[in-house]
């Protein structure tokens, strides 16, 4: 055989192949990447956010959602150190630290004693780190990050804990923890003397260059349900932290909490659990936008728990005689409780050492894969 006609065979061989594995063979030779460059870790974090919640933005989106981006895909058990069913607290602490703890624990094991959280770590390492939720930033999600108090109600000390955590940016809801607290202290005044650009005015404005730390603090607790007319906020704000941090030339760890689907869970409202799941999903499609640009970037997406027994089901008819029967064309969101589950819920997995997110494991065992990329 010629040469030409080799090479011929290869190139019909290359193009068939991309034809026959599609997009997702192309994304998994970035996503399996284990080059020893410093990495970037995106952690998203759709709070109460399990398979039928995740099944929603396939449903009712408009378009395919960002969670098909994704080449790698595990399970995470969620039992908290206390209970069979976990909160936020215990979960996000779980991942923040790799120990399981009591349900309301921040950032502290079973003995209420502080463990050192994997921003933290980084941080004295000259990681940039930073934190966005629709929620209260110092609610139990992002808190579990930067705080250690024996219970998540604590939210002036925690708010007092992040002011001098060394966090790099942050962006949510909850200045009536900083300014109209019990003590009288202002520490939005705090902020400022420690270097931070801050914004309470409800929108992501653009900061001073010349800030080394940016903070959006934009409503009294936490933002508007997206159902009720919040704008673009989260993956805005993905977006603005992303340059942000990237800017700073150092790597990064940036946690993007989508707070609300658990909200609608809690409230049994379908429309708000569908709404904040698609709009966690465009926060997730500007974290693989720029992670497919940067291949030292990990882009990880889970949730702490499930809330609300949520599932798509068929409408239900009542015919004749009450018979019943069902329109498995007519989805109808329902729920089966009022607070969390004890189901198993996805993690989803791209770029760096992505492979290593695969599998069925303890909550735990995220904070010990984040450890081994970044001591390689």
């Amino acid at each position: 055989m010629s040469r030409i006609s080799v090479y011929l065979v290869l190139v019909i061989f290359f193009l068939a192949n991309i034809s026959c594995n599609g997009k997702s063979q192309l994304i998994e030779k970035v996503s399996l990447d284990t080059s020893n460059k410093a990495c970037n870790i995106i952690f998203l974090i759709g709070d109460g956010m399990g398979l039928s919640q995740l099944s929603s933005a396939y449903f009712y989106s408009e378009s395919e959602p960002n969670f098909s981006r994704f080449p790698v895909i595990g399970l995470s058990k969620t039992r908290s150190g206390s209970h069979k069913i976990t909160d936020s607290a215990a979960g996000a602490t779980a991942f923040s630290t790799g120990k399981k703890t009591y349900n309301g624990a921040i950032g502290v094991d079973m003995d209420t004693n502080a463990v050192v959280t994997i921003t933290e770590e980084l941080s004295s390492m000259g990681w940039a780190t930073g934190y966005i939720s629709t929620s209260s930033i110092t609610h139990a999600t992002p808190a579990s990050f930067y705080a250690h108090v024996p219970s998540r109600i604590m939210q002036e000390e925690i708010a007092k804990q992040l002011v001098y955590s060394g966090v790099n940016f942050f962006a949510g809801g909850g200045y009536n923890w900083f300014i109209n607290r019990s003590d009288s202290v202002d520490y939005t005044d705090t902020l400022k003397a420690n270097g931070f650009f801050l914004d309470t005015n409800s929108i992501l404005k653009v900061a001073d260059s010349s800030f080394d730390k940016w903070a959006y603090l934009l409503a009294p607790d936490g933002l508007q349900p997206k159902h009720l007319g919040r704008d673009d906020f989260l993956s805005q704000a993905t977006e603005k932290a992303i340059q942000f941090l990237d800017a700073k030339g150092s790597p990064f760890f940036l946690v993007v909490e989508g707070s609300q689907i658990d909200w609608g869970g809690h409230a049994n409202i379908g429309e708000y659990v569908i709404q904040e799941t698609l709009d966690f999903d465009k926060a997730v499609g500007v974290a693989l936008d720029y992670a497919q640009k940067h291949e030292n970037t990990l882009v990880v997406v889970t949730a702490d728990h499930e809330t609300g027994g949520f599932t798509l089901a068929g409408e239900q008819n009542v015919g004749p005689f009450m018979t019943i029967s069902r329109d498995y064309n007519s989805l109808v969101p329902s729920f089966s409780t009022g607070g969390h589950s004890c189901a198993m819920v996805p993690v989803f997995a791209y770029g760096k050492s992505a492979k290593l997110f695969s599998g069925v494991y303890e909550n735990t065992n995220i904070y010990s894969i984040f450890k081994e990329i970044v001591s390689q």
